[in-house]
C-alpha cells in the first residue's frame, strides 16, 4: 500500500492513460484521463459501489502513460483494451463486427454474408444487427436479381438457372453490361429504391393473370409481398435518405446501457443493445464504447448522432471522415432522445430480471437447506466422475455459491490411485485430494456436497471424510432417472429419498448443479482421452520419435489435419511414402473410436 502512496503522490496533472495491476501483475484494467492525477487517486479516495470497491480491492500496482491530447488518450486506450483484454474493461469482443451484404467485384460477381470488411473494390451494404437479417435480405436479392450463386463455376448449369436466378455464366457468356446493370439494381434496392421494383413485379404479376399464367402470378406475389415484409419493417424516420448511426445511453446502479440505432437510407432499420458494468466517469465510459465501435472500422456512416454531454469534437477527431453531431432540435434530436429512453427501458428491465431470479435462486436454497435440515447451504461442491470402461478415469467438482456457478472455483482431477472402472475408489481419491488440500491451505468447506450417484458413492465419500480427515459435512447423491435426468436426491443415514418435487425451484437448482458437473467432467475427461490418444497413437508409430512430431505438428498443426492429410501432403511435410501411409492408418483408426456422451 505505501507504494501506491508513493505512486500516487507522483501523478502529473496531464493526459494519459492508466494501467491498473493485480497481485500477479496482470493488468485489469485500463482508463484514461484529462488529468492522470485527478483520476487515478478519485479510486482510493471517496466511497465507491461495490463492484467499483471490488476492482479497487485488486489493485496493488499501477503504470501510466503520458500523452499529448485527449485524443491521443482515447486511442491509445482502444489499443491497449484489444491488447491486453482487461477483465473489468468495456470489452467489445475482439473481433466483434456487424454482418454486411458483399456484392464481390469479379468477372461474374456473386452476392455474400460477411463480417469482415476490405478495400477489395467489392460493395458493401449494411450493417445488419445480426446474420439471419442479412441471410434473410441476401435470400431475397438471390430470387430478384441473376447472379452466380456457386464459389466455383460447375460445368454445367444448375437448377437456378432453369428458376430464372441465375445467368449461368458457367455455360453462357454473359456481358460486363448485363452484370453492370444489374449491380445498379441491387445498390438502388438497397438504398431505399424496392418500391419501384415492387412497382414492377406487379405489372408482371398483373401481365401474368391476363395471360392465365396463374402460377407465375401467384409466384410474383409471393415476391412482391416478401419485399413488403423483409424492407418495411419501420416507417421513414428521416426524409434526407443519409445513412446515420444514433447513440443514446443510461447509467445505473454501476451499469451502463447504450443502444445504437442504424439509420439507413432515411429508415430505422435495427438497433445494438450493450449492458455492462463501468468503472470510470459515464460519459467517459461512453466516449470508450463509441471509440471500439469505430476504431479501425473500415465501413461508416455519414453521421453520427450523440447525446448531449458527450465530448462530439473527440469523436470527430477519432472518425473525421463522418459528422459528429449532438442534434438540438426536431427528428434528430427526438432519435437521440428515443435512444436513450431505450436504453433507459432495457437497463431497468435487466435489474428486474436479475431481481426475480435471484428471488428465485434464493428460495431455492432456502427450501433446499429446510428439506435436509442443514440449514442455509450457500457453499454447495458438487462432483462427478468419467471414464470408458475404466481408461482414462478423470473427476471434476464444480461449486456454487449463493446458487450461482462459481467457475474460478471449479477443479479438475487426473486419477493417479485407481485402475478399471472403480466409482467408488474415484470417489475416494478425490474426495480426499480436495478436503485434504482445504484443510491444509485453510479454505472454507462447503455447506454441502453433492456427488452424482447413489449410496456406494455417499458411502465412500462419507468414509473419507469422516473417517480419514474428521470433518462431518452434509454428503447427498444426485440420482438420475432411465433417461439421465435428474430424478431427485439422496440423503442421511440411513439413506433416504428426498421428496424434493420436480417443477420447484430446489429441484432445478440440482438439476443445474448436476449437469453443470456432468458437463464439466465429460468435457475434461474428452480432452484428457483426446490427447491420450493423439499421443500413444504417434508413439506406437515405429520411426515416428519426438523430432518427428515435431515436425508433423509444425507441418500440419494438428491431429486433425494429420489424420484428413492426403500422402501428398505427408510428401510436402518430407515423410517417405510408407511411413506417410502407416501414419494415415492408426490416425483414422483412432479417429473413428467413440468418445463419451
Amino acid at each position: 500500500m505505501s507504494l501506491l502512496k508513493d505512486k500516487l503522490a507522483l501523478l502529473p496533472d496531464q493526459p494519459g492513460c492508466y494501467l491498473m495491476k493485480n497481485a500477479d501483475q496482470e493488468i485489469i484494467y485500463v482508463g484514461k484521463a484529462k488529468s492522470l492525477r485527478s483520476r487515478v487517486r478519485s479510486y482510493f479516495t471517496g466511497s465507491h459501489d461495490a463492484k467499483t470497491q471490488r476492482l479497487v480491492m485488486d489493485i496493488v500496482d499501477f503504470e501510466y502513460i503520458v500523452v499529448n491530447s485527449p485524443l491521443e488518450a482515447l486511442i491509445l486506450e482502444l489499443n491497449l483494451i484489444k491488447k491486453h483484454r482487461p477483465r473489468y474493461n468495456i470489452m467489445l469482443k475482439d473481433d466483434k463486427s456487424y454482418p454486411y451484404i458483399r456484392l464481390t467485384k469479379e468477372k461474374h460477381p456473386r452476392l455474400e454474408v460477411t463480417r469482415k470488411v476490405r478495400k477489395d473494390g467489392a460493395k458493401y451494404f449494411g450493417p445488419y444487427p445480426h446474420a439471419g437479417a442479412a441471410q434473410q435480405t441476401k435470400k431475397l436479392l438471390d430470387r430478384l436479381f441473376p447472379l452466380r450463386k456457386c464459389h466455383n463455376l460447375p460445368k454445367r448449369v444448375c437448377l437456378y438457372y432453369h428458376l430464372n436466378q441465375c445467368l449461368a455464366p458457367c455455360e453462357f457468356e454473359v456481358e460486363p453490361e448485363s452484370y453492370e446493370e444489374i449491380t445498379k439494381k441491387i445498390t438502388r434496392f438497397l438504398g431505399g429504391g424496392y418500391p419501384e421494383l415492387q412497382k414492377e413485379l406487379r405489372q408482371k404479376m398483373e401481365e401474368a393473370a391476363e395471360a392465365m399464367e396463374f402460377e407465375r402470378a401467384k409466384e410474383l406475389r409471393d415476391l412482391i409481398q416478401d419485399i413488403q415484409a423483409t424492407m418495411e419493417r419501420q416507417n421513414v424516420m428521416i426524409q434526407d435518405h443519409i445513412d446515420r448511426d444514433v447513440f443514446g445511453y443510461y447509467v445505473d446502479k454501476g451499469c451502463m446501457c447504450v443502444q445504437v440505432f442504424f439509420v439507413r437510407r432515411g429508415k430505422l432499420i435495427e438497433r445494438e443493445v450493450s449492458i455492462f458494468p463501468y468503472y470510470g466517469e459515464a460519459t467517459e465510459d461512453f466516449l470508450t464504447f463509441v471509440g471500439q465501435f469505430y476504431h479501425e472500422s473500415p465501413v461508416l456512416p455519414k453521421e453520427i448522432h450523440l447525446p448531449a454531454g458527450v465530448d462530439a469534437e473527440l469523436v470527430a477527431q477519432l472518425v473525421p471522415s463522418v459528422k459528429v453531431r449532438i442534434p438540438q432540435r426536431g427528428i434528430k434530436k427526438n432519435l437521440v432522445e428515443m435512444a436513450t429512453e431505450n436504453a433507459k427501458i432495457a437497463l431497468s428491465e435487466r435489474f428486474q430480471l436479475l431481481e426475480r431470479n435471484q428471488a428465485k435462486t434464493d428460495e431455492s436454497i432456502r427450501n433446499l437447506g429446510e428439506e435436509l435440515n442443514i440449514g442455509l447451504p450457500r457453499r454447495i461442491e458438487a462432483f462427478d466422475n468419467s471414464n470408458i470402461q475404466g481408461a482414462d478415469p478423470v473427476s471434476a467438482m464444480v461449486v456454487f455459491i449463493d446458487g450461482k456457478a462459481d467457475k474460478r472455483e471449479y477443479r479438475k482431477y487426473k486419477i493417479r490411485t485407481v485402475d478399471g472402472p472403480d466409482d467408488y475408489g474415484t470417489m475416494r481419491e478425490v474426495i480426499r485430494r480436495r478436503y485434504t488440500r482445504v484443510l491444509k491451505d485453510n479454505l472454507p468447506l462447503p455447506d454441502l456436497i453433492l456427488v452424482d450417484g447413489g449410496k456406494g458413492q455417499m458411502s465412500a465419500a462419507s468414509d473419507v471424510l469422516e473417517n480419514e480427515l474428521g470433518l462431518y459435512v452434509p454428503i447427498a447423491g444426485m440420482v438420475k432417472d432411465k433417461k439421465h435426468q435428474t430424478a431427485g436426491l439422496l440423503y442421511g443415514d440411513p439413506v433416504y429419498a428426498v421428496d424434493l418435487r420436480r417443477g420447484t425451484q430446489e429441484f432445478y437448482l440440482i438439476q443445474r448443479i448436476q449437469e453443470e458437473v456432468h458437463r464439466f467432467a465429460i468435457t475434461f475427461h474428452r480432452q484428457a482421452r483426446g490427447k491420450s490418444m493423439i499421443q500413444s497413437a504417434l508413439d506406437e508409430i515405429p520411426g515416428v520419435g519426438e523430432k518427428r512430431k515435431q515436425q508433423l505438428y509444425r507441418h500440419f498443426g494438428s491431429i486433425d489435419e494429420m489424420r484428413s492429410a492426403s500422402l501428398e501432403d505427408f510428401r510436402k511435410a518430407g515423410l517417405g511414402d510408407q511411413l506417410a501411409k502407416t501414419i494415415m492408418q492408426v490416425l483414422r483408426e483412432k479417429g473413428e473410436q467413440s468418445l463419451p456422451d
